[in-house]
């Protein structure tokens, strides 16, 4: 009798495990959905500003039209994106084709004082860092949902129930290297 009741107690202690393990496993799923949404509401606002800054550089910088156009293909590929990865290259080119339309405003003193492109600018600014704190939240959130899909216990009841590992959002060659501007 007594046995019966051990056996029922470990079966049921195992299934209220094997119910919290799951349940864990899928709030950090959720986690990282969440967070990749709120990288891309960023991205999304980004590039929305990037035609009004375009426009406005247009206005006192017509014959840095590469630059320009350089930016408007960047934004597109950033629209474009289907998934974390592709996001990510496409925004490893966009804050290229960025930073040589700041050296281009760097260079055009008349550029810098007009108070639509220092509007937008700061704008464009503090979009940039709302879209580097989505990205370490974001990475944040696949490191704890990655580090549970391979310790164990955690990692057999994923196996079981198919959770997979997500892929960081990685800065790309262009964002690492050094800014040149030149006078």
């Amino acid at each position: 009798m007594i046995t019966t009741y051990v056996v029922i107690g470990i079966v049921v202690l195992t299934i209220l495990w094997l119910l919290a393990t799951y349940n864990s496993l899928v709030t950090l799923r959720n986690r990282v959905r969440e967070a990749w949404s709120q990288i891309d509401v960023q991205l999304k606002r980004r590039s929305s500003l990037i035609p009004n800054l375009v426009e406005t550089v247009k206005g006192y910088a017509k014959h840095e039209k590469g630059v320009l156009e350089e930016v408007t293909k960047a934004r597109t590929a950033l629209m474009g994106a289907k998934d974390p990865h592709q996001a990510a290259d496409a925004n490893n080119m966009l804050s290229g084709a960025l930073k040589s339309l700041f050296a281009v405003a760097e260079n055009y003193p008349q550029l810098r004082a007009s108070e639509n492109f220092k509007q937008l600018q700061d704008e464009l600014s503090d979009t940039e860092t709302k879209v580097a704190a989505s990205r370490q939240f974001y990475n944040t959130n696949v490191l704890d949902l990655n580090n549970n899909l391979e310790t164990i216990p955690s990692a057999w009841v994923g196996s079981i129930f198919n959770f997979q590992k997500e892929e960081f959002f990685k800065a790309g060659e262009e964002e690492k290297a050094d800014i040149s501007v030149k006078f």
